[in-house]
């Protein structure tokens, strides 16, 4: 048998340097050229002018009392200030912790506390949220190890540390001594803490060093062909891996720019910055593209500049990658796959690979990335073309899980593999198909479903454009098969249509039980299919919380 296991052999060397010194190298090489562009607040910045602003805000951070390995969080949505404020961090000898702009009170104070956060930059409120509530009140809760707050925004208020006083506090700190913190530094330093989504219990802080995420960005951007011609637009949030490591690292390890459309996600704004700023990549999620696409049938902009991009975080339906590369001129675009805990990114697709492997696998592995694929039960390798868990290994698997050493042993083997919880097909070129998670197995009377693969054979049905498999209770079989499903604008189509579609293709098992027509799906702030919620509403909705909860008693 030919075993499932890869490894990412590269002629490229992997970097050994902190972030700070990646943007010295990227100022003294392009120190002219664009590095951010911030549309919505009007600001730009070249890499010189980036490099002073972060220098600056690095020194107030010293004037603050930061000492190296102390805990600085960010809680705001994507601005100028945040990526200002990860390089910073990073020059400072700081750990960011990146702080979910969707998280509220007991979530904010649970981020606080875990991680001892000593000083929190952040927005003074986003969309219907009010952050400067929610913090004094995490302050009357209990937030011992908060010392400072700094605010983002133009004006500065009484009694409180905003922006221009960070800025100016650094003003009093001689770069000397910012030096010398710097010389201290090493590439493996935490650098960066991520909360992960918590699905089970509360998040666990994926701690990622310097190392970790500045050559998973670097390798990533190689993969794209970057070059300081390119222009990245960002419409990912950067409190995610996807924005601040893929987006951002990618970016400054090759002298790219960063373009900001908007502080969140709007399809307008990301079509009107592609044009203005004559962008060449894009990142979003399947559901993100869908929206572009739709928005821009509906417009006119010009998007003639791009070439290349990301699309990752759930699987992409076959006709939405063809539209992205015949309408949005993407004929370079990736697929990448990975998480947050390594760093993020195992696998990823090359410009050059047909469409149908675009869409029908992750890729091929990473360089200098291991991974394979395990029998979950026995943690024997499987022969190829075998369904088992993805393990990766290598120098993005994350330091561990801040302050929590049992979740990171149960996650990090003795031989450093990162149990991903993912199941993966690994085919006879080395490419890996993701089939779906341990957990998101439906197994119905012993007969394990893989959802994708339902989800794959519904996305040929004209009428449908877009579609989510679930497993709901079964008081009989234990679970069955539950299809969220949106049809195409304009069309109309019923159950008896779904099912009469599905017979003699798929195996009778197969065939959704349940199907439920939406407009939308749960999502998080990413975009991620919040695929336990559909569960959650399916499972009220057909009334079967009984056969749960006596499945559970």
């Amino acid at each position: 048998m030919i075993p499932s296991y890869v490894q990412g052999t590269s002629t490229t060397s992997l970097l050994g340097e902190t972030i700070g010194a990646s943007l010295d190298r990227a100022t003294r090489r392009v120190g002219e050229r664009e590095a951010l562009v911030s549309c919505h607040q009007g600001i730009r910045y070249t890499y010189l002018e980036l490099r002073e602003e972060v220098d600056r805000v690095a020194r107030g951070l010293l004037a603050l009392g930061v000492a190296r390995g102390d805990r600085v969080g960010i809680w705001s949505p994507n601005c100028a200030e945040w990526m200002i404020t990860q390089y910073a961090t990073a020059r400072a000898g700081a750990i960011l912790v990146n702080i979910n702009p969707a998280y509220r009170l007991r979530e904010l104070q649970y981020a606080l506390n875990q991680s001892r956060v000593s000083v929190l930059v952040a927005a003074r409120g986003w969309r219907s949220a009010d952050y400067t509530s929610m913090v004094s009140q995490a302050r009357v809760a209990g937030a011992p190890y908060l010392e400072h707050v700094v605010y983002v925004g133009k004006e500065d208020q009484a009694g409180e540390i905003g922006w221009n006083e960070l800025r100016a506090r650094g003003d009093d700190v001689p770069p000397s001594v910012l030096g010398e913190r710097e010389r201290g530094l090493q590439f493996d330093d935490p650098v960066n803490i991520q909360y992960t989504s918590g699905t089970t219990g509360a998040p666990k802080g994926a701690t990622l060093s310097h190392h970790n995420i500045l050559n998973n960005g670097f390798f990533v951007g190689e993969l794209l062909r970057y070059t300081e011609q390119d222009r990245v637009c960002v419409a990912v949030p950067f409190y995610h891996c996807f924005g601040c490591v893929m987006g951002n690292l990618a970016a400054l390890t090759h002298g790219a720019a960063v373009v900001i459309p908007d502080e969140a996600f709007d399809p307008e704004a990301t079509l009107r910055a592609i044009e203005a700023n004559r962008c060449t990549s894009l990142y979003g999620v399947p559901t993100m593209f869908i929206a572009m696409l739709d928005q821009a049938s509906r417009g006119s902009y010009n998007l003639e500049s791009l070439r290349t991009g990301i699309m990752a975080g759930a699987p992409c339906p076959v006709e939405v990658m063809r539209r992205v590369i015949d309408r949005m001129h993407m004929q370079e675009v990736t697929i990448c796959y990975g998480m947050t805990e390594t760093s993020p990114v195992s696998f990823q697709s090359s410009p050059d690979d047909p469409v149908d492997i675009r869409v029908s696998t992750v890729g091929a592995v990473h360089p200098h990335i291991e991974c394979k694929i395990v029998d979950a039960a026995t943690g024997e390798v499987v022969e190829r073309g075998v369904a088992g868990e993805l393990c990766t290994r290598g120098y993005s698997v994350m330091l561990g899980y801040w302050d929590d050493p049992g979740s990171t042993s149960a996650a990090i083997d003795s031989a450093r593999w990162m149990h991903t919880g993912d199941l993966a097909v690994m085919r006879d070129d080395g490419y890996v198909a993701i089939v779906g998670r341990l957990k998101d197995v439906i197994i119905r009377g012993g007969e394990n479903i893989y959802p994708r693969e339902i989800e794959e054979f519904l996305y040929g049905h004209p009428k449908i454009a877009d579609v989510q498999i679930i497993g709901v209770p079964d008081s009989k079989y234990g679970e069955e098969v539950c299809a969220w499903i949106r049809l195409c604008d304009g069309h109309t189509a019923d159950e008896d249509d779904i099912r009469a579609y599905c017979r003699g293709q798929i195996a009778s098992y197969k065939i959704p039980r349940y199907i439920r027509f939406t407009d939308s799906f749960p999502t998080t702030v990413t975009g991620k299919i919040q695929k336990f919620r559909m569960r959650e509403v399916s499972t009220s909705e057909l009334g079967l919380a009984h056969t749960r909860e006596a499945e559970a008693g």
